[in-house]
């Protein structure tokens, strides 16, 4: 027999309209995005959740999309991804670059391929570009061609990268002055994009693709210590152990190739575009070891700074406000709170 409460939420699901009561149905998956600096616990955090739920964590994270890159872009070991499986890792060569809308692409196949498991999509990882367009959607830029780069890439290696900045000061002066002059990737792609349409990227800037935001239940959690001694600590321990781990060995694998080469984009990820200079002669050990430190600070630094404007965000800091440590299990319940 059904009780009077059964009875009157029946009743009056019956006097609604049949579209209100499919309306209020209607509930989109739930997704989570664990973002926070390098260094702040990210991977551990994941592996734990991935745990408790029923989640399958996909990697956001430029660097780690490359094979043979493990110590330095601090990839899960063989054990941690023996426990919990991440998906966009190992997925491409260092020698070939993987653009934003590539990973947008495979995060969304990625992610439509859990649900359809009946799992939760954990998305974990430092690299802001990646969440914000995922989440946003691409710009309507024209399509990378292979023609107009070389001719780019060409001009840079007779003139300089510095020079072709100086071009793009000229045609689109809001994207120039967001580059440093020597960062290769980004100046030839705004070039390549004014070549293309005759517009500067700017104008392209506010017009989107519809991203996944409005598709999912998002909850999105920010980890990090209150206080930043605590992460550069980490971050100074953590580059030394990579050192100690063989981290050199690895960059010089890279080095002795003969398709690698600085303007690549996982030559000039943190620490390994360091340790390259170090192997060019460019720099002493303890040059390179400060350098990629303080690199390192500088990352995560950037990655706080977009954090802190981002919408709807859960911070999840390790420390009380009393600045004590919290145990693990403290975050990972913290963490769970988040997404009831």
């Amino acid at each position: 027999m059904e009780s009077n409460d059964t009875l009157s939420v029946r009743q009056t699901l019956y006097a609604w309209p049949i579209s209100v009561v499919k309306l209020a149905a209607k509930q989109n998956p739930l997704a989570i995005a664990l973002m926070g600096p390098t260094a702040s616990g990210k991977t551990d955090l994941a592996i734990a959740l991935s745990q408790r739920l029923n989640a399958e964590i996909i990697s956001v994270d430029s660097a780690l999309v490359y094979r043979g890159m493990d110590i330095g872009s601090a990839k899960p070991s063989s054990e941690e991804l023996a426990l919990a499986p991440h998906k966009l890792i190992d997925i491409r060569d260092p020698a070939d670059a993987y653009s934003v809308a590539e990973f947008c692409r495979d995060a969304t196949a990625e992610i439509e391929g859990i649900c359809s498991r009946g799992k939760t999509p954990l998305l974990v990882g430092g690299t802001m570009m990646y969440f914000k367009t995922l989440l946003e959607g691409l710009s309507e830029m024209p399509a990378s061609e292979a023609v107009v780069r070389e001719e780019i890439e060409q001009e840079a290696r007779r003139k300089g990268w510095p020079a072709l900045h100086e071009q793009l000061k000229v045609i689109d002066p809001l994207t120039a002055a967001t580059i440093h002059p020597n960062h290769s990737q980004r100046i030839g792609r705004a070039l390549e994009v004014y070549r293309l349409s005759g517009r500067p990227m700017s104008e392209f800037r506010g017009v989107h693709k519809r991203g996944l935001m409005g598709k999912f239940d998002w909850r999105q959690i920010a980890l990090a210590p209150r206080d930043r001694t605590i992460l550069h600590q980490r971050i100074a321990e953590r580059f030394e152990k990579m050192l100690e781990l063989g981290f050199i060995a690895e960059v010089e694998a890279l080095y002795r190739r003969q398709d690698c080469h600085t303007d690549l984009p996982s030559v000039r990820a943190v620490g390994y575009r360091q340790v390259w200079e170090y192997l060019d002669k460019a720099c002493s050990f303890d040059e390179m070891r400060a350098r990629g430190i303080a690199a390192t600070r500088q990352l995560a630094k950037r990655q706080l700074t977009w954090l802190r404007a981002w919408p709807h965000i859960n911070w999840l800091y390790t420390q009380n406000e009393q600045g004590e440590m919290l145990s693990s299990d403290e975050i990972v319940n913290k963490a769970l709170s988040f997404l009831t």
